[in-house]
């Protein structure tokens, strides 16, 4: 009984290490897979049409216009130059990121909408990235301020804009709203001698008006090199969207009216 009782004893370990060297190379795998990503980064939300091919989070081709009213008919053609002067296929790709939101009704659709169908086909999964965050990361980045505010803006036409508050770790402090802008929108930050710095294609309208010594305006505005970091991240997350339900973030509705003229 005793060499019995031994050898069940042996066995059963010999099968533990197994059954534990065998995860231990899954997990190896799965790290392996993990860290090398190369994503397809889409940015519709302004009149800026900008992709880039990132791998890892460091961008290695990018394709920009700023042409209004153009994305339908130049956003796949950027892609296919892009993937071409990097030197890689639409099989090689591991994800697609897009530009989520707030912006241009029309111009998300169209990032989405060309995201989604590249995903369908490759099978590959899609990540969501905040256009507002994107832009605070990358002028975060620029002026390495760290005790500032950041207030991405997005053009929302007239004097309002889409906007948010984020810390210099680009933590949010608001979350996303539209803002009608008036020279006191931000007095209980600037009372308390708090510097915020404004960016994007909404803050250039903001300057003619606000003159204040704790308001500073960047130059940075919306492009796919800004969301490179944050899907990567998204990525590395397994932070997915699904496919069949995503949709973009317009933050109001869109402003659809009828064509009162018959058409008959």
């Amino acid at each position: 009984m005793p060499f019995f009782i031994g050898r069940k004893s042996i066995f059963a370990k010999a099968k533990s290490f197994c059954k534990n060297f065998k995860n231990f190379v899954l997990k190896q795998k799965q790290k392996t897979v993990t860290l090398m990503a190369l994503i397809l980064n889409i940015e519709t939300a302004t009149e800026i049409c900008s992709v880039c091919i990132a791998k890892d989070g460091i961008v290695l081709k990018e394709k920009e216009t700023n042409i209004k009213n153009s994305h339908s008919s130049v956003l796949t053609l950027q892609i296919e130059a892009c993937l071409k002067e990097a030197g890689k296929s639409y099989s090689d790709l591991d994800a697609v990121a897009v530009s989520i939101g707030p912006g241009s009704y029309s111009g998300l659709r169209i990032g989405l909408s060309v995201a989604k169908g590249l995903c369908y086909a490759l099978e590959i999964p899609l990540i969501s990235v905040s256009t507002l965050q994107a832009l605070a990361w990358k002028t975060q980045k620029e002026t390495e301020n760290q005790a500032a505010i950041f207030a991405p803006m997005i053009d929302a036409r007239r004097m309002e804009v889409y906007t948010a508050l984020y810390n210099g770790s680009n933590d949010m402090i608001t979350k996303p709203h539209a803002l009608i802008l008036e020279t006191d929108s931000f007095e209980e930050y600037f009372e308390k001698k708090q510097v915020i710095i404004f960016s994007g294609n909404g803050s250039f309208k903001y300057k003619d008006i606000l003159k204040c010594d704790y308001a500073f305006f960047s130059s940075q505005v919306c492009s796919s090199t800004n969301m490179t970091f944050l899907s990567y991240q998204e990525y590395l997350n397994k932070s997915f969207l699904s496919l069949p339900y995503s949709a973009p973030f317009y933050l109001k509705k869109p402003n659809i009216t009828k064509n009162k003229k018959r058409l008959i």
